[in-house]
């Protein structure tokens, strides 16, 4: 495989509780159920994208962290998981100390492209899992992805911090990484019986348009459930309204590239 064709994807929202690591871990599944060799890389240190796939912390020991520090090669760090042809690079809360230990460093913005450059030719798409914050880990995953998801709350406050975002990610593409973009905003937790759930949909369309995914993430019990048994809501329950929904995400990003070539 040709590595300029693996498409290197950071989902980030610098606010917490709007599915962000739901979506990676699902959408990742669904990836991988399409037949596509996908890798999801945990880049937040509370770990949820690797507890979410069962694996305890006394196997994270080769973790991101230890990886970017050197003390273990990206080959080793690299898991499998119960899902064929989807893999994962753990982490561990050693990883929240990371910014600290690296403020002097050269070139510490691409600590996490300069890793991916040794191992994106094997895969079709890598996930990054973003902090809920706009530091040092968030910047060095979108210095190396080529495009950004967006995983926004159907509620009041959503738009307030979508903007900021955006901001940062203009900057970095002016300043580090000129290939990055949007590749689009995804609506989640949406509950059909709440008025302020349609209002907000309504409103990030008429501000983003063609931005906005056109599949809907509902609020639904079983998504909520899944991590708790170490398992994506597709394996937990494939035919429930948030795997079916998640599972159309992937076929929107899959036709998405082919519209591009």
């Amino acid at each position: 495989m040709n590595s300029k064709l693996t498409q290197i994807i950071a989902i980030a929202n610098q606010k917490g509780g709007v599915g962000k690591t739901t979506t990676v871990i699902n959408l990742a599944t669904a990836m991988a159920a399409c037949d596509k060799r996908t890798l999801i890389i945990d880049a937040d240190p509370q770990g949820n994208a690797s507890t979410g796939f069962g694996i305890k912390y006394d196997q994270r020991d080769k973790d991101l962290y230890s990886v970017i520090c050197r003390k273990n090669n990206i080959n080793v760090s690299i898991k499998n998981t119960m899902i064929p042809k989807l893999d994962i690079i753990p982490t561990s809360p050693d990883l929240s100390v990371l910014e600290q230990e690296l403020v002097n460093e050269h070139n510490r913005e691409f600590k996490i492209r300069d890793l991916i450059e040794e191992i994106n030719n094997i895969y079709d798409y890598i996930f990054i899992d973003c902090p809920p914050s706009l530091g040092l880990l968030t910047l060095n995953a979108l210095c190396a992805a080529k495009s950004l998801i967006v995983p926004l709350q159907t509620e009041f406050y959503a738009l307030e911090g979508l903007t900021q975002l955006l901001k940062t990610l203009e900057a970095i593409k002016n300043n580090f990484n000129t290939k990055i973009k949007l590749q689009g905003i995804l609506l989640t937790m949406y509950d059909k019986r709440n008025k302020i759930c349609e209002m907000v949909s309504n409103d990030v369309k008429i501000h983003f348009d063609d931005k906005v995914f056109k599949t809907i993430i509902p609020r639904n019990v079983r998504v909520s459930e899944a991590p708790s048994y170490g398992q994506p809501v597709l394996m937990y329950d494939i035919s429930c309204p948030g795997s079916q929904a998640y599972a159309s995400l992937a076929g929107e990003i899959i036709n998405q590239e082919k519209d591009l070539k």
